[in-house]
């Protein structure tokens, strides 16, 4: 359903009318695809060595620091909702970027000086004291708490530097802006990963990227805060319910007493919240809110399942490749984690050739949600390929004592980076479209909530999947020989759970 839209007024950073030439526009676009860039650069290496870090200089036990590390990414793309609560109600998105990333550089801080002072790290073997925990807790969730903020502030404020009647422009942004976040991570993996002081340097990269995004105040154009949305969405509930006996004569009268603001849409679903009209204090405009954010859940809710099958690049994926045969030479082997830089490099390089080809794509919402669709197709068939390839290296490592190559991961590794890219980019995109205007940093926030239930619900399917099969018998993946696991089965159960999904979800977009 597309939006009748009106022109949004925007304001200056010092908060008089925007310029039409001088505010906004792809050049302050673009400054949004730098500071993104070195933002993820930065919390990507971050997340990538922090198991080392617990495990080498704090002392913790494997299982403990890969548990803290997954409880650590999850907050950060949970907190992604409070930070887009926070500009879209109380301060423009630009205030909110300045104000998070320098929270993140904080935590980093308090990392780096734990990190260089002895007595806040155990001596020995010992694990951390409650003061050397506390230290490490504050300085690694005042960066996942920065983070949150940073991820939807930045995105909507990118979005926001282009006329909402060009929608195309609007599309281009926001698959290049997928595109450096892709090459943020290429950087991340290969560059990043040969620093040794990473703190030092990644306290320095978000300096950069705070200077960055300060010096180009002049250029934005902003978006005034509206207040708290979900305040509004609770008043037109508890209205609708409280006048849920009213007339509706009574509702009809007073809508033709009201009108809507501009970028609202007009659905037709949920009609019982007409009837908080009928309260003096709930305007039309409220009402269409919330029924333009409640009609998008649905699409949110069925992309969880997509994200567990991506969380098992992180998990099984790298225990599979662990256990086949990675040498591309007689004296080199290739680490398991770097198939995920080629995965990335076709990424890359699809993103450039779809803007450069795809220009004759009509860029409606209907093709975000078509593209999110072939997103979760594509996952639903890697986890089938993964079966298969697992299948596979399991007989030939059991039946005839032979280690396959680790390159049958590409596959997976390829479908699922694929899908990521077609279900999250286009989510977002779809998202900060449909979205009321007051509400479109907390809707953009949802790509990356999705992200983080969607690790969570793998968390908790791997222990369903144990404590079932171990009641049948034997357990799917308990133990640590790979060979004598059942991940095969495992792969099956959750491509079934996507194609599942992915039925809901065609359900779900064709009522949107």
């Amino acid at each position: 359903m597309e939006n009748e839209i009106l022109e949004e007024k925007f304001i200056d950073w010092r908060g008089r009318d925007t310029i039409p030439g001088k505010h906004g526009g792809i050049r302050a676009a673009s400054i949004a695809y730098v500071v993104e860039l070195l933002e993820i650069m930065v919390s990507i290496a971050i997340g990538n060595n922090m198991v080392l870090y617990f495990m080498k200089s704090m002392h913790y036990s494997p299982a403990k620091a890969a548990n803290m590390v997954t409880n650590f990414i999850g907050t950060s793309y949970l907190l992604t909702l409070f930070g887009g609560f926070v500009t879209d109600s109380f301060v423009t998105r630009s205030t909110t970027f300045i104000i998070f990333c320098s929270i993140e550089i904080l935590g980093l801080l308090v990392l780096t000086f734990q990190a260089h002072y002895p007595n806040l790290q155990p001596e020995g073997n010992n694990t951390p004291s409650t003061l050397q925990s506390t230290v490490l807790f504050t300085g690694l969730y005042l960066f996942a708490f920065g983070t949150g903020g940073t991820r939807p502030s930045l995105l909507a404020h990118g979005g926001d530097q282009f006329d909402s009647r060009h929608q195309r422009e609007i599309s281009k942004f926001f698959n290049w802006y997928y595109f450096f976040v892709c090459f943020g991570w290429l950087m991340a993996i290969t560059v990043m990963a040969w620093i040794k002081e990473l703190f030092n340097i990644s306290i320095v990269l978000l300096a950069i990227a705070l200077c960055i995004f300060a010096l180009g105040l002049p250029l934005y154009r902003l978006k005034r805060p509206s207040g708290s949305p979900l305040t509004r969405i609770a008043n037109v509930f508890i209205s609708a319910a409280r006048y849920r006996n009213g007339s509706v004569l009574d509702v009809e009268m007073m809508q033709s007493l009201t009108f809507t603001d501009n970028n609202i849409h007009h659905h037709n679903k949920l009609k019982c919240l007409d009837k908080a009209l009928l309260n003096k204090n709930i305007s039309a405009t409220q009402v269409e809110e919330t029924r333009t954010f409640i009609g998008l859940l649905p699409i949110f809710f069925s992309t969880i399942v997509m994200n567990t099958c991506v969380a098992q690049l992180l998990t099984f994926t790298v225990q599979q490749g662990m256990t086949m045969s990675r040498k591309i030479s007689s004296s080199m082997e290739i680490p398991v984690p770097s198939l995920n830089v080629i995965s990335i490099i076709f990424i890359l390089a699809f993103i450039s050739l779809y803007e450069l080809f795809g220009k004759s794509i009509n860029r409606t919402s209907s093709f975000s949600l078509k593209r999110i669709g072939l997103g979760l197709t594509l996952s639903s068939i890697s986890m089938a390929v993964a079966a298969i390839v697992e299948a596979k290296r399991k007989h030939e490592a059991v039946q005839n004592d032979v280690r396959i190559s680790v390159f049958w991961l590409m596959f997976q590794y390829l479908m699922l980076s694929f899908s990521d890219i077609l279900t999250l980019g286009g989510m977002q995109e779809f998202f900060y479209r449909e979205a009321p205007a007051s509400m479109k940093s907390m809707s953009i926030a949802l790509g990356w909530c999705s992200i983080a239930m969607g690790f969570f619900l793998s968390s908790l399917l791997v222990a369903i999947t144990n404590a079932v099969s171990g009641w049948l018998g034997h357990q799917w993946l308990g133990g640590e020989d790979l060979n004598k696991s059942r991940l095969d089965l495992f792969y099956v159960l959750v491509c079934v759970l996507n194609t599942l999904n992915l039925l809901n979800y065609i359900f779900s977009a064709k009522r949107y």
